[in-house]
């Protein structure tokens, strides 16, 4: 009985922390096609702070977003990133990965898959709540955000398969002319 009441203390504990997380962060609209992306500025895991505005008029910009640094699928997809990196490369544009993640953490994950691309660290979720891609536990949707140079968003992926993520990316570039 201890054991069954220890346990369900627990799931409600984590319930509870949940919800008030939930209730503490507001949950913004999600962008859609045709929006101005919102301005960031952020810290990333090769020690640079970016910000949109750094590369609007100057070339287009994408945002991937994942939940976790060092969990299963976000390892994946930030690996699959990193493989398909000389096709990507071969864009005019500067891409990103982001998550809520702190940038130590972020610095971390990137120097232990050897990510040749700025992780971008969110850990308060302000452009994570901005972008619309904050969830309700108060992790980032694994969504993939295809900004133009003038600064508007022109394609957003929310189906991001981690296997594929580097290949799909590259392809979306090629299709919208990136």
């Amino acid at each position: 009985m201890k054991k069954t009441s220890t346990a369900l203390t627990r799931r409600f504990t984590g319930v509870a922390i949940g919800l008030l997380a939930a209730l503490a962060l507001p949950l913004a609209q999600a962008l859609e096609v045709g929006d101005k992306a919102p301005d960031f500025t952020l810290q990333a895991s090769d020690g640079n702070t970016y910000s949109l505005s750094q590369f609007v008029g100057k070339q287009p910009v994408v945002l991937a977003f994942f939940p976790a640094a060092f969990t299963g699928g976000c390892t994946i997809q930030c690996k699959a990133i990193r493989d398909s990196s000389d096709e990507i490369k071969s864009f005019d544009v500067a891409y990103f990965m982001a998550s809520v993640d702190t940038a130590e953490k972020n610095t971390e994950f990137a120097t232990e898959y050897g990510l040749d691309f700025p992780v971008l660290a969110d850990p308060q979720k302000t452009m994570t709540a901005d972008y619309g891609v904050l969830s309700e536990r108060g992790f980032a949707n694994r969504w993939t955000y295809y900004i133009d140079v003038n600064g508007v968003v022109v394609k957003i992926d929310k189906q991001t398969n981690p296997n594929t993520a580097g290949q799909d990316l590259a392809d979306n570039m090629a299709d919208l002319g990136f």
